[in-house]
């Protein structure tokens, strides 16, 4: 394969970058979707049609890729295929007028296909949350552009079947041993948790596929241009088992957080594994930083604070202490360090503890006295479950339960883009959540395992009450069974919570005591709200954290004299602005710039800012002597100062009223300038 055939390899999935979460080269207006715009020109190279998505790059490297091919069908070429054809040859780019028709049916087509991958995404997506591990692995489809019918992609699936199974193999033995019970083969559950070994991680791993990789995420000018092959992203989707986690974790870093961010971590291995660099050496790629001061005594609500602000900018965070001249990346550890002992103390409801180990704790004199105030959870930390009815109101105890993972996933989402350490320990079982898997009875094991031993128990009489059922003649049997030789009904359960005792797991039958009769209902009862209803609010709040996007507009708009971005004359501006059809948006540029479209780069690139400030009813002095006057900004119309960029809004009772006055002053305000 060619320099350029190889490069091109990552062109077929362009299209679907904005799915996979990279940046989005469609270059709309904001709030407005493919099909909105047609196409006023269209591109050609070599008499075929260029996609509007790929760069300039991009289709160089296809016209090679299509010459080299037609030279192999004539009989091959003498030509070099080692990529200096990319610089050497000269490439004729043409352009012409869309046709009108032709482009709708183009871009209906382009607006489909992009439904389509996001429907398909969807699906798949619902499909991995709502079956088991082991479906999943048996039945998904591999993630890739590989066709079915090839040798190459039933080894992949294979592959993917065999590390399934051996991940799954502690659960089927754990299966087996239960099966030989319920059939009656045993007569105990003492082997239940035995051990046996797994294939080491490392047999899986492809000594040619790994360097291939390591070497693609090295290439700057793939990097740079977006051209990454694509079976780079789709083999570690795919089969991440092929690589190590340290090549998986350098791909990552590569592609996951923009090309400053890749560029400048590469330097900095480059630098490493070049001690001998010159200094003159030129450095691309820099990245911005922004230090923040924060209070030592309070970090939980400087951390809220820091993360509402700065969360959503791309700069480096690096924090300073009140008080202390100590700077750089020794205190930001540290505030990073302090948060995440914070976010687990024990009065925050956070998090699952092991209560025996708690204790043990607390009695232990050796144990710093910080440390004995927070969650002790060997097997990982795990969301507390909170009843469904608890009230979520502002100010309530569960409403600072949510804030809380919201802001865990604030920070997480903010440690992981900058490469910096949390000592938070999540369990296995937490991270399967946030991957959107499913998690059942045998996931409990993975952060209390005595619970999750306890109810593995408990689940396996229930089957083996069910098999007797499906026999005649053994009543004598079902009522002999027991837990460790005890009766179910000595147990003591009720349908409360272990643990909880305020988290009720069926109304108005809370003191009913658990029996053989009824242990199926509340086994089930018991796992949906320790994995899925108990926690659910909160895996949704620390989610919405960490997947938390900027909102670009804000971002780039100045807010004073009596607005914030979250006034309602505010948000009901945004709202607006993203409604509007394109003539309206150039009309609104004109309002308040004096020209129909915004500088190359956007509204980033406005200069000055553009400002948005109150504007006070001109009713209000005319009325300030009258007893009971009240301001009233319904009747006035906005007004701008172009030269700096500046709207005087006013604060209009309802977002109708402020469309409609918007409009006739953009209309109305044209060609004059009346005010000074």
């Amino acid at each position: 394969m060619s320099f350029a055939a190889a490069a091109m390899a990552g062109l077929a999935s362009v299209g679907s970058r904005g799915i996979r979460g990279s940046q989005d080269r469609r270059g709309l207006p904001l709030g407005t979707s493919a099909h909105e715009h047609s196409n006023k020109l269209i591109f050609t190279a070599g008499g075929k049609q260029l996609s509007k998505h790929l760069t300039v790059y991009q289709a160089m490297q296809q016209q090679v890729v299509h010459d080299e091919d037609d030279e192999e069908r004539l009989g091959g070429s003498d030509l070099p295929n080692d990529g200096s054809r990319l610089w050497s040859d000269m490439f004729t780019i043409t352009y012409q007028k869309a046709d009108n028709e032709v482009d709708r049916e183009s871009t209906r087509g382009s607006s489909l296909v992009l439904k389509s991958s996001k429907s398909e995404l969807c699906r798949a997506t619902s499909q991995e949350q709502c079956t088991s591990l082991l479906d999943s692995i048996l039945q998904g489809e591999l993630p890739c552009d590989i066709e079915k019918s090839t040798q190459t992609y039933n080894i992949l699936a294979l592959l993917r079947v065999l590390e399934g199974l051996n991940q799954l193999s502690p659960r089927l033995r754990l299966q087996a041993t239960c099966d030989d019970f319920i059939e009656g083969k045993v007569g105990t559950l003492d082997g239940l948790y035995g051990t046996g070994a797994k294939v080491p991680s490392e047999e899986f791993i492809s000594s040619k596929l790994t360097p291939k990789l390591a070497r693609q995420i090295q290439d700057v000018l793939a990097l740079c241009s977006g051209s990454l092959p694509s079976w780079c992203y789709q083999m570690t989707k795919a089969c991440p088992f092929l690589f190590p986690f340290e090549t998986r974790r350098q791909h990552f870093y590569s592609t996951a957080f923009g090309l400053s961010r890749a560029l400048n971590r590469l330097q900095q291995q480059q630098g490493d594994n070049n001690s001998s660099a010159t200094e003159r050496e030129v450095r691309i790629g820099r990245l911005q930083r922004q230090k923040v001061r924060v209070s030592r005594n309070r970090i939980l609500d400087s951390a809220a604070k820091v993360m509402e602000m700065f969360s959503n900018q791309k700069a480096v965070l690096e924090v300073e202490y009140f008080g202390e001249v100590g700077t750089g990346l020794g205190p930001t550890l540290e505030f990073y360090t302090l948060l995440s002992h914070d976010l687990q103390r024990v009065g925050l409801g956070l998090w699952r503890s092991d209560s025996d180990s708690l204790e043990a704790k607390k009695l232990d004199s050796h144990s710093p006295a910080d440390s004995r105030n927070l969650i002790h959870a060997p097997l990982g930390l795990f969301p507390r479950p909170w009843p469904p009815s608890t009230a979520s109101s502002e100010g309530s105890k569960f409403f600072k339960v949510v804030e809380y993972f919201r802001l865990v996933g604030r920070i997480m989402a903010k440690a992981l883009q900058d490469g910096r350490l949390l000592d938070l320990p999540l369990s296995t079982a937490f991270y399967k959540l946030l991957l959107g898997q499913e998690l059942d009875l045998y996931d409990i094991l993975s952060f209390d395992a005595e619970f999750g031993k306890i109810l593995q128990e408990l689940q396996v009489l229930v089957e083996r009450k069910r098999f007797l059922e499906s026999c005649s003649n053994h009543s004598q049997q079902i009522e002999e069974l027991g837990f460790r030789g005890a009766p179910i009904q000595d147990l003591c359960l009720d349908f409360t919570l272990p643990g909880y005792p305020d988290f009720v797991l069926k109304e108005g039958e809370e003191n009913t005591v658990v029996c053989i009769y009824n242990l199926e209902e509340y086994i089930s009862l018991v796992v949906d709200a320790t994995l899925k209803t108990g926690i659910m609010r909160q895996v949704e709040a620390f989610k919405a954290g960490f997947n938390q996007q900027p909102e670009t507009l804000v971002e780039h708009i100045k807010f004073d004299h009596g607005y914030t971005s979250k006034s309602p004359a505010i948000v009901n501006l945004l709202e607006i602005m993203t409604e509007f059809t394109p003539e309206q948006q150039h009309a609104f540029c004109q309002f308040v710039t004096g020209a129909p479209r915004l500088p190359p780069g956007g509204l980033a690139s406005l200069n000055p800012k553009l400002t948005i400030v109150r504007k006070h009813s001109s009713t209000a002095a005319n009325t300030s002597n009258a007893a009971g006057a009240a301001e009233s900004a319904d009747d006035d119309l906005p007004s701008v100062m172009t030269c700096a960029n500046y709207l005087k809004l006013p604060p209009y009772s309802t977002k109708e009223v402020m469309h409609k006055k918007l409009l006739y002053a953009i209309n109305e305000g044209q060609g004059s300038f009346d005010l000074s």
